[in-house]
């Protein structure tokens, strides 16, 4: 009982001690604390915008104010949205392999891919507009383009196709535009809206258009991401490269006939349907009937399920990366 007794008025002394020192302490103590503690511990830094840079290879007219300002706005708002900045490094480690080619071999600068960033965030994303995708095809460019889309299958979801066709579309936009801002702004706005605006303005010069607002963020948001993601330490982000999400290793199968039961055929191929659908996230339903009657390639993991699990086991790459 003594024990406890010593216990309690030793407790119950600490819980005034405390009181009385929290009463004594002035506000404007612990002001000063809080303001001291902003000053040393905390920082918020301006991003760097370099001197000069291009997009696929046209000069950016950063000596122009409005441009120059514009592209310090897009940088601030991207640079200090850490989280979906990072997933964009994390996505792009998989998804950049599979794109760089396809702009390669369709003679596109390499810097649109930055657009697809912009755009999607590298995902299958779908827009209030009905946009869906990694590059965000609406339904009737999509098709014009070759990329289906009914109930059963939506080709804007392959990202193979889907670049193949924004590689066509952007080369139709530069033909029209004979250059690659305006390209990137057309694919945003449609090629008749900006070309309706270049007429009433008397230049063809995306910089000096005046824009509706979000076409006229567009291409500075793909500046910005071009900077951040080439120059990661330069505008804070410090990743390593064992973060990064590795490229998927597939095998392809073929999938025809009518009425094809997914639920089996993933079972058939030795994965789960819930693989089958993210490797071949076109796919919209549980159960193909292609009354058509076509042949789909499809993606499956090159061994079991169990495998894809422990995808990033292993070594441990801890360099921080230098660009994307």
């Amino acid at each position: 009982m003594k024990k406890l007794s010593i216990v309690a008025i030793v407790l119950a002394t600490v819980a005034i001690a405390g009181e009385i020192f929290i009463f004594a302490s002035p506000k404007e103590d612990s002001e000063e604390v809080q303001k001291k503690a902003i000053m040393n511990d905390y920082r918020v830094y301006a991003p760097v915008i370099p001197d000069s840079m291009s997009f696929c290879g046209e000069a950016v007219p950063l000596e122009t104010y409005y441009v120059r300002e514009a592209l310090d706005n897009e940088l601030i708002i991207n640079m200090y949205r850490q989280s979906s900045t990072l997933l964009y490094f994390k996505r792009a480690n998989r998804y950049f392999p599979i794109i760089e080619p396809i702009l390669k071999r369709n003679n596109i600068p390499e810097d649109m891919k930055y657009l697809c960033v912009i755009e999607s965030g590298l995902t299958n994303a779908t827009s209030p507009a009905k946009a869906q995708g990694f590059w965000q095809f609406i339904p009737s460019t999509g098709t014009k383009y070759g990329l289906a889309s009914n109930d059963e299958i939506d080709m804007r979801n392959d990202v193979e196709l889907a670049t193949e066709a924004a590689c066509k579309y952007l080369r139709s936009l530069y033909n029209r535009f004979h250059s690659w801002s305006a390209a990137a702004a057309a694919y945003n706005c449609g090629e008749n809206g900006l070309s309706r605006r270049m007429q009433d303005q008397g230049t063809n010069v995306y910089y000096d258009i005046r824009l509706n607002s979000e076409t006229g963020r567009y291409v500075y948001r793909i500046l910005a991401m071009k900077l951040i993601m080439q120059h990661p330490q330069q505008y804070g982000y410090f990743v390593r490269r064992c973060d990064l999400y590795p490229p998927i290793p597939t095998r392809t199968a073929t999938l025809s006939g009518q009425n094809v039961d997914l639920y089996q055929f993933a079972r058939d191929n030795n994965t789960t349907y819930k693989m089958l659908r993210t490797l071949n996230p076109w796919l919209q339903t549980d159960n193909l009937k292609n009354k058509a009657n076509k042949s789909y390639t499809v993606k499956l993991p090159v061994a079991n399920g169990t495998s894809q699990r422990t995808l990033t086991k292993g070594a441990k790459d801890t360099h921080f990366i230098t660009h994307m």
